[in-house]
């Protein structure tokens, strides 16, 4: 008879220590956990309140804050856990200081788990998104994106991103000149360029944007008709010149404000696509371009996002 013998366990590589505290304590307690914390690194994730479109964010007093840092669970004894209790049980003398919870993570588990949650997702009509580590045969007509979810907003998922690739897709001419406003992952400037546009520009505000939709432009094999920059619409910005179709799925504050910009991006006759609208902002976001002549085509609507869709009528 052969020998059988229990399956070995892998050993967990960290400890994951976290506990919720009040704010005036957020301080002591992460110090201590600096102090035993791998690199002294912490986590402080504080709670906030924020409008449904993500517009004034702010912290919310009123709710604990949780604190968590990482140590070796080959390095650290279990005394070194017995002392981190400690501490904070006298910390929860002076203020309010939650029970230490231990979780058990492996390194790769956190590398790799997260990756089970993106799959290839139709977001438009034609086109396709997928992650670069899941295979998608397309069908035809399909246009496929291939796109790593990255720290950048947009994987197409969200409804106005959605919103705003339905609008492209319709409105978009082989040859078009495209211009994207708030470009993020690049998704809708790539979208443009798969589906025909001659020439597309991009800006975003956000560094980390303009890196993401750059990378996501070469795996995509479009990054010679697509050129992306840190910036904004409008005067001395990297872009100044009119476009044929013109993209901003922004918040409705940001459309709002960057409204001359936008419109001035339009060429006569020209359209113009505008997404990330909460329900209750359409009238202002509406106001605010048809003050400057645009004329309302159509709107749409996914849940609580609105996108609308202008004509900027002809030259006269």
């Amino acid at each position: 008879m052969t020998e059988q013998t229990e399956p070995q366990l892998q050993t967990p590589e960290w400890l994951e220590l976290s506990v919720s505290v009040d704010h005036e304590a957020v301080e002591p307690v992460t110090e201590l956990f600096a102090k035993y914390g791998y690199n002294e690194g912490v986590v402080i994730e504080e709670p906030f309140t924020q409008e449904p479109d993500g517009d004034n964010l702010a912290v919310d007093l009123s709710r604990p804050v949780t604190v968590r840092t990482f140590v070796s669970a080959v390095d650290v004894p279990d005394s070194t856990v017995q002392e981190i209790r400690t501490a904070l049980w006298h910390l929860g003398r002076m203020r309010s200081v939650g029970e230490l919870s231990i979780e058990q993570r492996r390194e790769e588990d956190w590398a790799n788990a997260w990756k089970e949650h993106y799959r290839p997702v139709r977001v438009g009509r034609k086109v396709v998104v997928r992650p670069p580590w899941q295979e998608y045969q397309p069908a035809e007509g399909e246009v496929v994106i291939e796109l790593d979810p990255g720290m950048a907003f947009g994987t197409g998922t969200h409804p106005s991103t959605r919103l705003c690739l339905l609008g492209l897709e319709d409105e978009i001419k082989a040859g078009d000149l495209v211009f994207d406003v708030g470009t993020g992952s690049g998704i809708l400037a790539i979208a443009a360029a798969k589906l025909g546009a001659k020439r597309v520009d991009a800006v975003d505000v956000e560094p980390v944007a303009v890196r993401s939709a750059r990378e996501n432009a070469t795996r995509n094999g479009v990054g010679n008709v697509l050129q992306i920059e840190e910036g904004s619409a409008g005067p001395d910005q990297p872009f100044t010149g009119e476009y044929d179709l013109v993209l901003a799925n922004i918040i409705a504050r940001v459309l709002i404000e960057v409204v001359d910009g936008v419109a001035a991006s339009v060429k006569p006759g020209g359209t113009l696509v505008l997404a990330g609208i909460i329900e209750r902002r359409e009238p202002a976001t509406r106001a605010a371009y048809e003050d400057l002549g645009f004329v309302i085509e159509r709107r749409a609507q996914i849940e609580d996002w609105v996108s609308l869709i202008f004509r900027r009528p002809p030259a006269s």
